[in-house]
């Protein structure tokens, strides 16, 4: 799919295709890349979503806003976006990153997504990446039940040792493996009085969450 297909998938055409370009530009492929227009984007994403949320929920406590909007615009949202809109077959990428694989990777295909809401943002103004923003997180705005919203197992965990006066956990990167593109991580988590206990995952965030996961179901704090 071609810059034009992706206008027309987005439902919004840009005044200054340059602005595009520079979206789908990955750092490793020049100087004039997306970073800064990610920073806009997230920004604008997270504004945006936060305002949706206050509206559709107005009885719902700040801390279930925080854990719902957490969940609309983390990176494995934002890479599922990118998949839709098939952006890994646009992003520009230097030698090293496209042998590599960097077109699949979440992290790349996330940072695409918002710099391409910072583009918008410049090109159509608030208006138009509000706009788009709608129409890509419809479904799953739709879908958002406060119900279903737990805290995530390192808040657990934390919480429930602040509970009884001990010191918070540590986590340890352990070991990293496998190609860029398919790393996986090993976190150990440590609290006072227990064995280490290892979570992996692909990204250091999901390693320690998993981590955090066993460690409370060692503890027998729930069944997590």
């Amino acid at each position: 799919m071609d810059e034009e297909r992706l206008q027309q998938r987005i439902g919004y055409r840009f005044a200054d295709p340059d602005l595009l370009r520079q979206a789908l530009t990955h750092r490793s492929a020049g100087a004039v890349n997306n970073e800064r227009l990610e920073f806009l984007g997230d920004s604008g994403l997270n504004f945006t979503v936060a305002r949706w949320l206050f509206d559709a929920f107005p009885r719902q406590r700040e801390g279930v806003l925080s854990r719902l909007r957490a969940r609309l615009v983390c990176t494995e949202t934002l890479a599922e976006i990118a998949e839709e809109l098939e952006l890994g077959a646009l992003v520009y990428l230097g030698p090293g990153e496209r042998k590599a694989g960097g077109h699949r990777r979440e992290s790349i295909l996330a940072d695409a997504v918002e710099a391409l809401l910072g583009a918008v943002l410049l090109d159509g103004g608030v208006e138009g990446m509000e706009a788009l923003i709608h129409r890509q997180w419809a479904g799953r705005m739709e879908a958002v039940d406060p119900r279903s919203v737990t805290k995530d197992p390192k808040t657990r965990l934390q919480e429930f040792l602040q509970s009884r006066g001990q010191p918070l956990p540590e986590y340890r990167l352990v070991e990293t493996v496998g190609a860029e593109h398919q790393r996986r991580f090993f976190i150990d988590c440590t609290i006072v009085g227990e064995e280490p206990i290892r979570g992996e995952g692909t990204s250091k965030r999901r390693a320690e969450q998993e981590a955090a996961r066993r460690m409370l179901h060692h503890l027998g704090v729930d069944d997590a």
